[in-house]
């Protein structure tokens, strides 16, 4: 699967706020769109014309793929399923990717960011009602009980996502107890305890066209 390979920072700067991506860093001084809040680029000071509405919707697409770190083939599947679904297509497409796996880690608090979440279940550290998974992508089930193996419990990473989850605090849908390293995906997530900086109305706009 292809990669970003360029500094993440430059994504957040490109669509003009924190997507969070980078843990710790975005919540502190260093977080480069605090010292240079505009698109990276020899342009990126000058950019001043009017954006389109399908450039809005374009944009507000590539903001959440970056938030949940996904592909484009991947995301135009899970905006499919939404559309298949009962309810609201939107709030569909945001609860399916709330629910992979590499996310619920992360909502957890077991990791600083969803990348660093991702690594911690392809190295087989996570178990998913008392089996290992490491799958990202995995959907986790309502009610699922998930937890990190013995070995992962105490690692350093672990021990600083942890603690910066008990200042931050982690997913209301969730029951965590961040000392034992376990907690229970209780329930899919309403609107309003998502983010409220995302428009995923234009994202159902722009697929439907």
């Amino acid at each position: 699967m292809a990669r970003y390979l360029e500094a993440k920072c430059r994504l957040c700067r490109r669509e003009g706020e924190k997507l969070f991506i980078k843990g710790s860093k975005c919540h502190s001084d260093k977080c480069p769109i605090e010292r240079r809040p505009y698109a990276p680029g020899m342009h990126g000071q000058n950019r001043r014309s009017k954006t389109s509405d399908y450039g809005l919707q374009l944009r507000e697409k590539q903001k959440v793929k970056r938030i949940y770190g996904l592909q484009e083939k991947q995301f135009r599947s899970y905006f499919k399923d939404a559309d298949r679904m009962p309810g609201v297509t939107g709030l569909n497409l945001l609860q399916l990717i709330e629910a992979r796996l590499d996310n619920v880690v992360y909502r957890m608090g077991l990791a600083t960011s969803r990348t660093e979440a991702r690594q911690i279940v392809r190295h087989k550290l996570v178990k998913v009602n008392g089996r290992i998974a490491n799958i990202p992508s995995f959907n986790v089930r309502v009610g699922s009980r998930l937890e990190l193996v013995d070995d992962a419990k105490e690692h350093l990473r672990v021990n600083a996502a942890t603690e910066a989850a008990g200042n931050l605090g982690t997913a209301e849908w969730m029951d965590v107890d961040l000392p034992t390293r376990q907690g229970t995906f209780r329930e899919l997530p309403a609107r309003d305890q998502l983010d409220a900086g995302i428009r995923e109305q234009l994202i159902v706009e722009l697929y439907s066209k």
